[in-house]
Formats: structure tokens, C-alpha cells, sequence
């Protein structure tokens, strides 16, 4: 059974990076597709970049693309987001989560989530 632990978060100033992690504990994580989503205060969830195991083009929400990297270490079940040149906008809580959605994207076609992990980025 998949079960996702994330961790990583923090506080950083605008400009700065951080690389956040998720592992999947039941170890079910090279048949899944993977994504990051995030949540800020008062916002709907908004789904950040996802990617599948067995390889193919990573994809990207718009107002991340260029900044944020996903990516996989099948080997040791964790996936990872490395931010950089953050903005204050992107304060949020970042889940990871797992399934087989037909749009990457939709939070709503993934069946396993982490408890999350909280960015804050200060101007």
C-alpha cells in the first residue's frame, strides 16, 4: 500500500531554493504515477508537476515551469521537487501524491496523498 512521507519545507527568502522530498513508505512507488500539488491559505489545491515512473516528459503548471524541477529515484522510492528562484506566491502547503490519473494535473484522479509540507517564501 502506498503511504507518502514528505518533508523539506521551510522558510526562505524570495530568490532562494529548497528541495522537497516524499517517500513512499509502501514502497509501491515505481508503478505509480507521482505529482506535487499545493495548497495555499484560502486557495484551492493547485496541482505543481507530476510525472510517471517509467519515464516520459515531466509536466509543469504554468507558474511554475522553468523554476521547479520533479523528479524520481525509483531505487529508494522517493520522489523530489527542487524550487528555485521562489516567490512569495508560492507559500503554500506542498503534498505529494500518487495514482493513475488520465490529466496529471487534477488532484481529484490521485488516490494517495502525503501530510504535507509547509513553504513559506518572505519578500
Amino acid at each position: 500500500q502506498v503511504q507518502l512521507v514528505e518533508s523539506g519545507g521551510g522558510s526562505v527568502q524570495a530568490g532562494g531554493a529548497l528541495t522537497l522530498s516524499c517517500v513512499d513508505v509502501g514502497a509501491t512507488f515505481s508503478r505509480s504515477y507521482m505529482a506535487w500539488f499545493r495548497q495555499a491559505a484560502g486557495n484551492e489545491r493547485e496541482g505543481v508537476a507530476a510525472m510517471y515512473a517509467g519515464g516520459g516528459p515531466p509536466l509543469y503548471a504554468a507558474s511554475v515551469r522553468g523554476r521547479f524541477t520533479i523528479s524520481r529515484d525509483n531505487a529508494n522510492n522517493t520522489l523530489y521537487l527542487h524550487m528555485s528562484n521562489l516567490k512569495p506566491d508560492d507559500t503554500a502547503m506542498y503534498y505529494c501524491a500518487a495514482g493513475t490519473p488520465s490529466k496529471l494535473l487534477d488532484g481529484q484522479q490521485y488516490h494517495y496523498w502525503g501530510q504535507g509540507t509547509q513553504v513559506t517564501v518572505s519578500s
